[in-house]
């Protein structure tokens, strides 16, 4: 068998899997978030970042920009609606238009519902379920004007099952689900499409912040999983990336798990 040719150095690069879109990022700081940036921004997208943390934030655009991407970011709560309005503003100031979105900015808490306070309670769910709501509500409001997008909410595995010692965290998760599946029925006429993902455990600071308060609750749930590993965030970014493409144009109101196999 002969070796094969080798691509002449002048021929043209192959379109990335999200040439030419701009996507918003909401929880772009860290983690899965982080990763998806770089990856989208890899893969032929002008990127919007958004978190709380300014100093994470600016330094992962200003790295983007220098290594050739297009990429603007904006502070905020995802919490606030001034704010998520913003986000999208920002993201059509920038780059004038919105073709995609990851929702991926949450909290984790751990402990048993009778032991969780109000406060706490209160704090998860304005992360968790009203943030997912607001920038699905600001990002829906541009995409449906522009009669086209992909919109891809982070839940988890704990959406889907349930299991000790994180209720409300998988009562949030469970919210973002229901979200989706609404999103995505209001709004395919429209041709906007509304996709989930349930990520397993994954590497990020957050389960190891959330594995800390139930002792053994990674290593348990890395042994149930087939795949015996927990995830890497550029696993789950990756697809992300797939569902926000039109690779994925006939896929709306999905919620996939990337869990190594834990589900199934």
């Amino acid at each position: 068998m002969t070796d094969p040719q080798p691509r002449p150095a002048d021929s043209p690069r192959p379109a990335g899997l999200l040439e030419g879109k701009v996507v918003l990022v909401v929880g772009a700081s860290r983690g899965i978030g982080a990763e998806a940036a770089r990856l989208f921004a890899r893969e032929g997208a002008a990127v919007v970042l958004t978190a709380r943390s300014e100093p994470e934030l600016a330094a992962l655009a200003e790295q983007l920009r220098e290594e050739g991407h297009r990429a603007a970011h904006v502070v905020g709560d995802v919490s606030s609606a001034a704010d998520t309005d913003r986000f999208v503003e920002v993201a059509l100031e920038s780059f004038a238009r919105l073709d995609g979105a990851l929702n991926n900015a949450a909290v984790t808490q751990g402990g048993r519902l009778d032991e969780l306070s109000e406060e706490d309670f209160d704090r998860i769910m304005a992360i968790n379920v009203k943030g997912v709501w607001l920038a699905l509500r600001a990002e829906l409001r541009a995409m449906r004007e522009a009669g086209s997008g992909s919109i891809v909410n982070v839940s988890s595995i704990g959406g889907l099952k349930g299991s000790s010692g994180f209720g409300a965290y998988q009562a949030t998760k469970h919210a973002v689900i229901g979200l989706t599946r609404t999103a995505a029925h209001d709004n395919g006429p429209a041709g906007v499409r509304v996709n989930a993902l349930a990520p397993g455990p994954v590497l990020t600071p957050m389960l190891r912040q959330g594995g800390g308060a139930t002792p053994g609750a990674i290593e348990s749930r890395i042994a149930a999983t087939p795949l015996r590993k927990a995830a890497e965030p550029s696993e789950v970014a990756e697809a992300a990336a797939w569902l926000l493409s039109d690779r994925a144009s006939h896929i709306s109101g999905v919620v996939l798990p990337v869990d190594g196999g834990f589900s199934s």
